[in-house]
């Protein structure tokens, strides 16, 4: 094939391709959409925890003398998100480290389990009244109430302390706001055994809690936080012998009472706060093994605690204006494990405290438990060196 004729095939085939690009461009098809982007679904999340850290030195004499460590006492890990109009979730998870050889004998370390973990609803809110529905693992009645007075991260509340009744449980509640800041009503219906435990029968506990704040108007800045709480818990267990057994008489389908009351005074103001508590708990418990030979008796024990306490940054409240953060805290409880009996234990907390920033704080303590009129408990005796960091 000649040169000449390699240029005319090469013309023949560009010609069409040419003469297509001079034409105008059909009008009559639809241009095709551009692409639809895909929208960013963004979901608020709040997180939030606070880290309980000490040195702890004991000081009693016997076998625990000299004992030293450090320790992470917890780690408070809190989210919060929306869940639809009106609706959200929190979850709290509580890092700690096992405490008791059972479990030991599994993992001795630090572990993560639920505080808090439920869904609120807010079924009333305008200028003067709010109020949220909870349904979950929530606050228990009085507790996390008594911690926005006396500082959680250098021990328990005297009421936790004394075992009255864990700060959670799994139930449903009710948070009334009273308008002009007068205070606020909390109501629960909850399993029982608390947090760390699963329903272990079928009774459920009652209770209900009422704080005013009737200062509150106040201009003068520690009285406007004074508040008057009033709380009441009523609930129940089931009998050891519910399901009966061989020899015994037949299953015990009644419950034996755990009701508990209380009242607390005090003010919140961060150069100031103090309080006192007053409380009592009923228990029922059993004798006997359920038989002919030893029938089943009932017992009920009332116990009761009294307890006052103090955390001021003198410097502070003398002065406005001063910038130096020491404080100074001590605190008093007197717990009757029977009213009917003299003995007590008394507990003393004193010490210095000396905050960081406005989330992290140090505190140097010294912390004794003794039973006193023939009481079996332990008698202890720590030095701390406390830490805590919000976050």
């Amino acid at each position: 094939m000649n040169r000449t004729t390699t240029f005319g095939l090469i013309a023949a085939l560009v010609a069409p391709l040419a003469l297509a690009a001079q034409q105008p461009a059909d009008t009559t098809r639809p241009t095709p959409p551009p692409p639809v982007a895909t929208p960013t679904v963004s979901i608020p999340v709040d997180f939030s925890g606070v880290i309980y850290a000490n040195f702890q030195y004991r000081g009693d004499r016997g076998p625990s003398y000299a004992q030293n460590k450090f320790d992470l006492e917890r780690a408070y890990l809190t989210f919060r998100m929306p869940a639809g109009d009106r609706a959200s979730i929190r979850i709290t998870a509580d890092v700690f480290q096992q405490q008791n050889t059972p479990n030991d004998a599994y993992y001795k370390g630090w572990v993560v389990r639920a505080k808090y973990a439920y869904l609120q609803y807010d079924y009333l809110k305008n200028a003067n009244w709010t109020a949220v529905a909870r349904g979950g693992l929530i606050h228990n009645v009085v507790i996390d109430h008594l911690e926005q007075f006396w500082p959680r991260w250098i021990s328990q509340t005297a009421i936790e302390r004394a075992g009255f009744f864990s700060s959670s449980d799994a139930g449903v509640g009710t948070l009334v706001t009273l308008p002009n800041k007068f205070g606020e009503f909390y109501a629960t219906i909850v399993n029982g055994p608390g947090y760390t435990s699963r329903e272990t029968d079928r009774f459920k506990d009652y209770a209900a809690r009422l704080s005013i704040t009737p200062l509150s108007g106040s201009t003068n800045k520690v009285l406007k936080t004074f508040a008057l709480t009033g709380w009441a818990y009523q609930g129940a267990i089931a009998s050891s012998f519910v399901n009966g057994g061989a020899g015994q008489i037949g299953p015990v389908g009644s419950s034996l009472p755990r009701t508990r009351a209380g009242v607390f005074v005090g003010v919140r103001d961060p150069r100031l706060a103090a309080g006192f508590d007053f409380a009592t708990r009923k228990d029922g418990s059993e004798t006997g093994l359920n038989t002919v030979a030893a029938p089943r008796v009932e017992v009920d024990s009332t116990r009761q605690l009294v307890s006052g306490f103090a955390n001021v940054k003198p410097f502070q409240l003398l002065n406005d204006q001063s910038t130096i953060p020491l404080g100074l805290i001590g605190r008093w409880d007197r717990y009757k494990p029977s009213t009917g009996d003299p003995g007590y234990i008394s507990t003393v907390i004193g010490g210095l405290t000396w905050d960081l920033n406005k989330k992290s704080a140090l505190s140097l303590d010294y912390q004794e438990q003794t039973p006193r009129n023939g009481v079996v408990a332990a008698s202890t005796k720590t030095y701390f060196l406390h830490m805590v960091a919000n976050f």
